[in-house]
Formats: structure tokens, sequence, C-alpha cells
């Protein structure tokens, strides 16, 4: 499977990046572009980065900035699969590769429960959405497919395997820290072009 469009988009994400490191609204506004390109195309993505699992969600990392200035990950949903109430503490956006996606946004009440921030958002193949901490980026996920996964491409401004965020119960707003890691210990080599030099 060719995996050239992958690697063009990792290399026009890392240079809006490093060309615009403190800015995340101009780093958000160039890089959705990228992604909405990235994700109406449906023949990149390696079979290994877009296999469910019956238990739960899956995270593979698909790239990881050296400089943890941003990563990229394919999320993986079964059927009936989602998160719980989270955080992510930086700056994202979110395309839907494959299927369908729930996307339910959470405000804190002055109370410091977390309420329903508006209806659902129901996002199709080809969307992108951006979060960002600064406009509020707590919310909570699922596969909006009852038949089979739904798989989307997450771009984060940092490690997001390896930040410190929280789950929240929204009775009282609580905090649980987390670290989510990834599903698997493999990345698709994006830089070997001997089957396809280019």
């Amino acid at each position: 499977m060719p995996i050239d469009r992958l690697r063009d988009f990792v290399t026009g994400l890392t240079r809006v990046v490093a060309a615009h490191t403190d800015d995340e609204a101009r780093i958000l506004q160039l890089a959705r572009p990228l992604l909405t390109d990235l994700v109406r195309h449906d023949d990149w993505l390696p079979p290994a980065f877009a296999e469910p699992d019956p238990a739960r969600y899956r995270q593979f990392l698909l790239h990881a900035d050296p400089l943890e200035r941003l990563s990229v990950v394919s999320f993986v949903w079964g059927p009936g699969q989602g998160t719980p109430i989270h955080d992510h503490t930086v700056w994202g956006l979110v395309g839907i590769l494959r299927g369908a996606e729930g996307n339910q946004a959470y405000k804190r009440e002055a109370d410091g429960r977390l309420v329903r921030d508006g209806a659902e958002t129901l996002l199709r193949e080809g969307e992108v959405v951006t979060l960002s901490p600064t406009e509020g980026d707590i919310h909570a996920v699922r596969n909006a497919r009852e038949d089979g996964p739904s798989v989307s491409i997450h771009v984060y401004g940092g490690n997001i395997g390896a930040i410190r965020r929280s789950t929240f119960r929204p009775e009282d707003g609580s905090a649980k820290p987390f670290i989510s890691g990834y599903s698997s210990n493999v990345v698709p080599n994006l830089w070997d072009r001997s089957n396809n030099p280019a």
C-alpha cells in the first residue's frame, strides 16, 4: 500500500508547526486543509493501523515529531465503542477516514459539574474538526456506526500518548489523571522509498 500521502502530510504538517510554533490559531488554520486532503483519500493507511479490538477503541501512533511538537494517530472504533469524557491539554484536529463519529462537547458549570455543551455533532467521512484548550477541549467521542468500525485520524500539538490528561465525572467534574499510551509498538515506515522512489 503506497504511504506517500501520509509522508506528504507529515512533512507539510511539520513545516506548519515549525513556522508557527507559538501561534495555535495559525497552526490549526493551516493544518486543517492538510488533514482534510488526507482523509478524503482512503488508500494510504496500512491495514495493521485500522484493526478494531472487540473490547475497546484503539489508538495507533502513525508519527511523532522527534521534538514532540506534534503526533499523528489513527483511532479505530468497533461498534458501540467510545471514550469517557476527557480533555487533551494541547491543540488538535480530528478527520474521519472511514465511518462516522459522534462528538459530544462538555462545559463546566459554576459548581464544577460538567454538562453537555450543545447537541452531539456527527462527523462523517472526509470531515475535519479542530480542538483547542483555549476554547474548551473537554468532550466524549463514540463510533456512530452500529454495524461496523470507524477510523479517524487525529493530529495533536504534542506526543499525545505521553501527555498527562484527565477523564472526568460529569456529576461533580472531578478529574482522574491518565496517560493514554498507544495500542502498538510499531509505526509505519514513512521514509523507505525503495519500493516507490519519488
